[in-house]
């Protein structure tokens, strides 16, 4: 009876991670933790919005990349219907500008996936204290660029001209996708993820589809955190 009355005081947190190895992995992490159990798991967009609904969960760990669904919409939807569900995005990209906009699309935290388990589990318990967390590098360029030491990350970085689908698109140029391969994962059609391409192009002033595939990968490597 206490051991049952003990697990339900517990606070549940949904991981939705495309890769099964890193769910498993953070759910390790968080069941070590005697205030924490993992109430569900979700290898896409879709099925982590449902859990959702169905659980109710205390807070929500969300990869920055899913397939199909961004994990930027998902952030998006789950915080337009359920704004008193936290969220916690775990990430591989270091670039601040990825963590600004999470956190305007309405999470609470971002953190990268490099981070050891300890941070992991400080950041779960202090958003669900109320609080915000992300890294301390990526705390002090977002903080610099709102107090006006520094510029945004929207301003400086060259992709802070992108939209959010349009971002999403690079990201998936710079993983060496197709535009049929893009169009897939997007549920878009292929003359929808050619016309992002041309926005791209136009927007960082790049002069080829060679070029901008170039760029892209070159992003790509250059912001992904060592595993």
């Amino acid at each position: 009876m206490t051991e049952n009355l003990a697990e339900t005081k517990k606070r549940g947190v949904l991981i939705i991670d495309d890769h099964a190895v890193l769910r498993e992995g953070i759910a390790y992490i968080i069941g070590r933790d005697p205030a924490l159990k993992v109430c569900g798991m979700a290898e896409n967009a879709q099925k982590g919005f449902e859990l959702v609904e169905k659980l109710k969960p205390d807070i929500v760990l969300v990869d920055i990349s899913l397939p199909g669904k961004s994990g930027l919409e998902l952030v998006k939807d789950i915080h337009a219907i359920y704004p008193e569900i936290p969220i916690l995005v775990l990430s591989m990209h270091e670039e601040s500008l990825f963590a600004e906009r999470m956190l305007r699309a309405g999470a609470r935290g971002y953190l990268m996936k490099s981070e050891g388990g300890e941070k992991l589990l400080q950041a779960i318990h202090r958003i669900l204290e109320g609080s915000i967390f992300v890294s301390d590098e990526i705390s002090s360029r977002i903080l610099e660029g709102f107090t006006g030491k520094k510029s945004s990350p929207f301003k400086t970085s060259p992709l802070g001209k992108l939209s959010d689908r349009e971002l999403e698109v690079f990201q998936l140029i710079g993983k060496g996708l197709s535009s049929r391969q893009i169009a897939d994962q997007l549920h878009l059609s292929i003359k929808t993820v050619e016309a992002y391409r041309a926005s791209i192009k136009q927007k960082l002033k790049l002069q080829s589809g060679t070029e901008l595939v170039h760029y892209a990968i070159s992003w790509h490597q250059t912001n992904i955190s060592p595993s």
